[in-house]
């Protein structure tokens, strides 16, 4: 069963939106993974849908560079293994 997370709000601070979506739009030319996931949801919906989600993405893999400490590469790839990886590193308290 997937679990759904909710999307990207309005609340906050609209720059810091702003630079996610356009990193997220940088991004999406240089890494194939979130390339393909943008062509992907630009296909069956809206541009914005798809950056948006794009940025969330983004959002995701950089909150989890911060908390693993771990450079990108290496989150992309605990990314695909989320039950495995991910649950490892959160059953990790705090330090």
């Amino acid at each position: 069963m997937r679990r759904r997370l909710g999307g990207i709000s309005k609340q906050g601070n609209p720059f810091l939106r702003y630079l996610l979506v356009e990193g997220a739009a940088s991004a999406a030319k240089g890494d194939p993974n979130l390339g393909r996931m943008y062509a992907r949801l630009k296909a069956r919906k809206h541009h914005g849908v798809a950056k948006i989600a794009v940025a969330r993405k983004l959002a995701v893999r950089l909150y989890w560079m911060e908390r693993t400490e771990k450079r990108y590469p290496e989150v992309v790839r605990m990314q695909g293994s989320q039950s495995h990886l991910v649950a490892e590193s959160m059953s990790r308290p705090f330090e």
